[in-house]
């Protein structure tokens, strides 16, 4: 039997860690994704998953992120997206490149992600893509507006994706 997949996208020390430390303790082959894949060393040696250079605000980073998943371990049958970019400030002093750059991240991202799994998924017809939100996902607060804006678009593509590909034997759920 081939063992399940997982990638996690937007690793890091909290939640990602922890749910690497669960899926690989439970048998899967789990992909580690973040844009410094050197923070995840002791992880990735703790877990024996595999680590992957990926700045989910670049089509093309993502891109080679699934066809390096798919050569390497499979693809995946389960994608979680973790990443976010937490800009805050008041609203007079926020740097509009850094408010979009913020987007690119958590928002945009998650669709590039999402895409690039769901694309995998439909061929096998099965799968799990999930989002993880905060707070922000269902309230702003005082300066936290870019934060929120990625977080309720995140919550806003999980929504439509579940109720596109739940038909079709894929779950997609966002979770905060």
């Amino acid at each position: 039997m081939t063992r399940q997949t997982a990638i996690i996208i937007g690793a890091g020390p909290g939640l990602s860690a922890a749910l690497a430390r669960l899926l690989t303790r439970e048998g899967m082959q789990v992909a580690l994704a973040a844009r410094n894949v050197a923070k995840l060393a002791d992880l990735i040696q703790q877990t024996g998953a595999r680590g992957y250079a990926c700045d989910v605000s670049q089509a093309k980073d993502v891109a080679r992120l699934f066809e390096q998943t798919d050569t390497d371990i499979g693809p995946p049958d389960m994608v979680v997206f973790n990443a976010g970019g937490r800009y805050r400030g008041a609203i007079e002093t926020l740097d509009p490149d850094k408010v979009l750059e913020a987007h690119l991240v958590g928002a945009h991202g998650g669709f590039l992600v999402a895409q690039a799994a769901a694309k995998r998924m439909l061929a096998r017809g099965s799968g799990s893509i999930f989002f993880t939100g905060a707070t922000a996902s269902v309230k702003s607060l005082p300066q936290s507006t870019p934060f929120a804006m990625s977080k309720f678009a995140l919550r806003a593509l999980a929504q439509g994706l579940a109720r596109e590909l739940a038909p079709k034997n894929i779950h997609v759920a966002h979770f905060h």
